[in-house]
C-alpha cells in the first residue's frame, strides 16, 4: 500500500511540476511577496482535490477523464471542458516545447534550434510509444525533487531575508485559487486513468496529503528564494538560473540537463494524451497526426516562454475556477461515499 502510494504520489507531482513550475516562472507568475499565506492555502486545496479525484476515480474505476467529469458536472458541463482539456494539452505542450529552447540556451543553444531539436525528438517518441519515459518519469521526479530542495535551502539560507513579521500582510492569498484551479485540469486528465489500477483507500490518503505537503513545501521555499533574487529575475527566460548564478558551473549545467528533461518528459507526455484524444476523432495515421501537431505548434513556441507562461497561465487559472468549486464541494453533496 505505501509503495503504490508513493508511485502515485510521484505521479501527481510530476503531473503538476512541468516547465512552468520546475523552472520558477510558474512560482514568479502567481505568488511573489505576501504570498506565505497563498501558498500554505495552496497546499490544502490541492491536497483535497487529489483526494477528491483519486476517490472518484477508485469507486468509478475509471481508465479516462470523461467519467470522473461527467460525474463532477455532468454530462454538459464535462463536453465543454473535454474541449478545454484537448486547448489546454495543446497550447502547455507548446509551453514545454518553448521552455526546452530556453533550457537550452544556457549551453549556447539558439532559441529556434532548441525547439526544433525538442520536435525532432517528440515526433520519434510519438512514434515509439511513452512507455519508457513514463518509466523514465518515475525515476528522474524524485531526483528533480531532491537537487531542487537542495538548490533552493543553500540559496534561502545564505540569501533570503525570512522573517514570520512578514505574514502580517499577505494580500497576495487569493492567488492560491487560480494557481490550484490551473493545476487541476492535467490532474483530473491523469489520475483518471488511475482507477482501475488502486487497490487500497490507504494509497489515496498517502498520495494526497504527500503530493499536497512536498508541492506545498517546495513552493514556499522556491517562493522565498526568488523574492532575494527578485532583482535578477528579469534578466532570465529561466528563473531558476538567477538563483544558480553562483553555483559551480558543474552544478547548474547538471541542473539545467534535469530541467530539460523534465520539461521533454511532460512535452511527450502531453503530445501523447492529445495525439489519442485526437485520433479518435480523426482518421488519421499517428506519425502525421503528431507532425501536424508540431508543426501547428511551432508559430506558438516563437513567443517565448516567459510570455507564454503570463498570457495563458493566469487565462486558464480563471477558467479552471468553476471546475475547482466543483472539486471542492463535492464530497459534500456524497458524505456517504466518501
Amino acid at each position: 500500500m505505501v509503495v503504490d502510494g508513493l508511485k502515485w504520489m510521484f505521479l501527481i507531482i510530476g503531473t503538476t511540476i512541468g516547465a512552468g513550475y520546475a523552472s520558477g516562472r510558474e512560482i514568479w507568475q502567481f505568488f511573489g511577496h505576501e504570498s506565505g499565506l497563498a501558498i500554505l492555502i495552496f497546499s490544502v486545496l490541492f491536497t483535497v482535490c487529489c483526494f477528491v479525484v483519486l476517490t472518484i476515480s477508485y469507486q468509478e474505476k475509471t481508465e479516462n477523464y470523461s467519467v470522473v467529469l461527467t460525474r463532477l458536472m455532468g454530462p454538459r458541463f464535462s463536453k465543454g471542458y473535454d474541449v478545454l482539456i484537448i486547448v489546454y494539452l495543446f497550447t502547455t505542450t507548446g509551453i514545454m516545447i518553448a521552455g526546452g529552447g530556453a533550457a537550452l540556451e544556457y549551453f549556447h543553444v539558439p532559441f529556434t534550434a532548441g525547439i526544433l531539436f525538442m520536435c525532432v525528438l517528440l515526433f520519434i517518441v510519438s512514434i515509439r510509444g511513452v512507455k519508457g519515459l513514463t518509466g523514465l518519469n518515475s525515476f528522474l521526479m524524485p531526483v528533480l525533487i531532491i537537487s531542487l530542495i537542495m538548490t533552493l535551502t543553500v540559496y534561502f539560507r545564505l540569501n533570503a531575508d525570512f522573517s514570520f513579521s512578514n505574514w502580517v500582510s499577505q494580500r497576495n492569498w487569493a492567488s492560491s485559487l487560480t494557481f490550484t484551479s490551473l493545476n487541476l485540469l492535467p490532474l483530473v486528465a491523469v489520475l483518471s486513468t488511475t482507477g482501475t489500477q488502486i487497490k487500497h483507500r490507504g494509497e489515496i490518503w498517502i498520495a494526497s496529503i504527500g503530493s499536497g505537503s512536498i508541492l506545498g513545501s517546495v513552493s514556499f521555499l522556491y517562493n522565498e528564494s526568488l523574492l532575494a533574487a527578485a532583482e535578477d529575475i528579469m534578466l532570465y527566460e529561466i528563473p531558476l538560473f538567477a538563483l544558480l548564478e553562483s553555483y559551480p558551473h558543474s552544478v547548474t549545467a547538471f541542473m539545467a540537463v534535469l530541467l530539460w528533461t523534465a520539461i521533454f518528459t511532460t512535452a511527450a507526455s502531453g503530445l501523447h494524451g492529445l495525439s489519442t484524444r485526437l485520433r479518435s476523432m480523426l482518421d488519421m495515421p499517428s506519425w502525421l497526426l503528431a507532425v501536424l501537431l508540431l508543426c501547428l505548434m511551432l508559430p506558438v513556441t516563437e513567443l517565448g516562454f516567459s510570455r507564454l507562461v503570463a498570457l495563458l497561465y493566469p487565462v486558464y487559472g480563471i477558467l479552471n475556477l468553476y471546475l475547482l468549486v466543483v472539486v471542492l464541494i463535492h464530497p459534500f453533496f456524497l458524505r456517504k461515499r466518501f
